[in-house]
């Protein structure tokens, strides 16, 4: 298929519902990124202000857990449903969006405590329920094409990934030889990421400047401050918003095809035999896994590497005990910080406790 092709998804099927058309839209758009990987996409606008999208888009917001914050408009998905009418609402929005007068409007920032009982605060920062339905079109849209891209090393935000995928892949890792564990975060990453990187790398597989343009609008957006500050968002994607997931994972990308390089197909680490010649010359092989923000890298000193607007930090040394690490080793010397929910940092010492458990430290802020 040649490059920089013009997207054809089809008749619009009236048969089908918004879901079911979304999905055939979306199975389309990611089987054509994953046959051709230089293929740049265009004429992606007329997907993102289709109506069966931002009706998808729509039943999403709705569906979601935040739908009762209300951004800087005051109005939440039920003011919305009760005071304008959702065919009203998605009617006046499509206009907009396909004349050209849609502007997404600053997010409301609000400071939540962070988990783990530290008495640090995290910035969230919630958009107008209109800027939700157009963020959620954009990763309807988007998602499948990324998606082709994203190395099988990171399960943040992804669908059919979660979690317990990443857990179950560090516990297998730890029983076949990876006993060095490196555990750490990028700091303030959702705060940091570099705009011009990112727009860079979303230019890499998107065409359509009007799809582009959107996309750049919401990293510009602003902030409304709890204080009623307007300020302006030069670096960053709000946590809250619907598209920042997507966005983070496309910029830490570039972390995870720096360290899944040598996995590839003429890499050294893409055989067994070349494995066992690393090893045999005292060389480290590595896997990574990778959560949002957070990173585990199995038997390796972290190389320094730049990785496009993200930063590290100097961490200082404790000890936490893992009764269920069997087998787990640390690194030392990488600048990083523990994650949340108890899980290690740097670990420096292995050995076991007074009562036969697995003891290994870790750095702490």
């Amino acid at each position: 298929m040649p490059t920089d092709a013009r997207v054809n998804t089809g008749a619009p099927g009236d048969a089908l519902g918004p879901s079911a058309r979304v999905s055939e839209m979306q199975a389309k758009l990611h089987r054509w990124a994953a046959a051709d990987d230089g293929r740049r996409f265009d004429d992606l606008f007329n997907l993102v202000h289709d109506p069966a999208t931002l009706q998808a888009a729509w039943q999403r917001v709705q569906g979601n857990t935040g739908a009762r914050a209300a951004g800087i408009d005051g109005m939440n998905a039920a003011d919305v449903e009760e005071q304008i009418g959702i065919q009203v609402f998605l009617d006046d929005l499509r206009t907009a969006i396909r004349e050209g007068t849609f502007r997404p409007m600053p997010v409301r920032e609000r400071l939540i405590p962070k988990p783990g009982g530290s008495g640090k605060l995290r910035k969230l920062g919630i958009p107008t329920v209109a800027d939700r339905v157009v963020q959620a079109a954009l990763k309807l849209v988007l998602e499948p094409i990324f998606e082709a891209d994203f190395e099988p090393v990171s399960y943040g935000f992804r669908p059919r990934r979660r979690a317990h995928d990443a857990i179950a892949e560090i516990q297998l890792f730890s029983t076949v030889g990876y006993r060095w564990v490196l555990d750490a975060d990028i700091e303030a990453c959702f705060d940091s990421i570099d705009h011009t990187a990112l727009m860079g790398r979303v230019r890499s597989r998107i065409k359509d400047k009007r799809v582009l343009a959107l996309v750049k609008a919401f990293l510009k957006a602003g902030l409304l401050s709890e204080l009623g500050e307007r300020r302006d968002t030069p670096t960053g994607t709000p946590q809250g918003g619907i598209l920042s997931p997507l966005l983070a994972n496309i910029a830490l990308s570039v972390l995870d095809e720096h360290l899944h390089r040598p996995w590839r197909p003429g890499g050294p680490m893409s055989t067994s035999s070349r494995r066992s010649r690393r090893r045999s010359k005292g060389l480290p092989n590595w896997r990574i896994v990778r959560y949002a923000d957070d990173f585990v890298r199995h038997e390796a000193l972290f190389d320094r590497v730049e990785m496009e607007g993200l930063h590290r930090r100097p961490v200082a040394a404790g000890r936490v005990k893992l009764g269920a690490a069997r087998g787990w080793r640390c690194s030392r010397g990488w600048e990083a910080a523990p994650t949340t929910a108890g899980r290690a940092g740097i670990t420096r010492r292995f050995g076991s406790g007074k009562r036969g458990e697995r003891v290994y430290e870790r750095n702490q802020r």
